[in-house]
């Protein structure tokens, strides 16, 4: 069983309300069409990953960009593949449609078929190392720097780093407070970001004050890197760090 702080679980759910307010204020223009903020209109399966894994301290927070058209943006978990949200991560919730949906993505929250590939690498390796969700979130969990997911009219997908400055400029800002609040309340002693972005962005907003920070590769195929054994790569990566067991034995100590 994971260790509960329900405490630091309402700290937690806190700061997802006040990010959730901000960005809801803030608006994008051309070549940005729509906007979904998940953590808007799929509310419910955020809560119950707050809920059920963020309610203890962690060694190790994973930090991701935004949401992926297939993955969060459906289900409301980072990197949240459908299929191992549902099945290992035993969360399936009602999810609304957002506002101004695009009609070439739609939102079919958990009836969604498409497979978030980024998310299936990421939650499928930790499933494999660690087998169950509980040996996982003891001492590690997974977060997003930004909450949105940005479209063009196209339906192309538009990175937050690929903003307009003055677009840019107030939403990093208000992840950047967000990220240290979770930092503060979760008291990691790493900070991974999945990705080079990521972790730029926990420098900027952590500094060198804070927990240690770290990168490993991104798991999205759109990275040829990436389509050459993730796994492998990210995994001895972490182990580099000192952050991965290496056999069954150490992983049952934590690792």
């Amino acid at each position: 069983m994971l260790e509960t702080d329900p405490a630091r679980q309402r700290r937690l759910s806190d700061a997802t309300r006040r990010l959730r307010t901000q960005v809801d204020g803030m608006h994008f223009g051309a070549p940005v069409t729509h906007v979904y903020n998940p953590l808007d209109y799929a509310r419910r399966s955020y809560a119950a990953y707050l809920r059920r894994f963020g309610a203890s301290r962690k060694r190790v927070v994973f930090l991701g960009m935004n949401p992926g058209p297939f993955g969060m943006a459906q289900t409301g978990v980072p990197f949240g593949e459908v299929e191992l949200v549902r099945s290992w991560l035993g969360i399936e919730e009602r999810v609304a449609a957002p506002q101004n949906e695009h009609p070439k993505r739609p939102v079919e929250g958990f009836a969604c078929a498409r497979s978030e590939v980024s998310g299936r690498r990421l939650w499928g390796t930790i499933e494999a190392h660690f087998g169950t969700p509980e040996r996982f979130f003891a001492g590690h969990f997974i977060a997003n720097y930004c909450p949105l997911v940005f479209m063009e009219e196209s339906g192309r997908n538009r990175t937050p780093d690929k903003l307009p400055a003055a677009e840019r400029e107030p939403l990093f800002e208000a992840c950047d407070t967000h990220l240290r609040r979770v930092v503060a309340i979760l008291e990691p002693d790493w900070v991974v970001g999945v990705g080079a972005f990521a972790k730029a962005r926990a420098e900027q907003a952590l500094g060198s004050e804070g927990p240690r920070l770290a990168a490993i590769l991104h798991p999205s195929p759109a990275n040829p890197r990436a389509n050459r054994d993730w796994a492998g790569v990210a995994t001895q990566q972490l182990r580099d760090l000192g952050l991965c067991a290496g056999n069954r034995t150490e992983r049952r100590k934590g690792g």
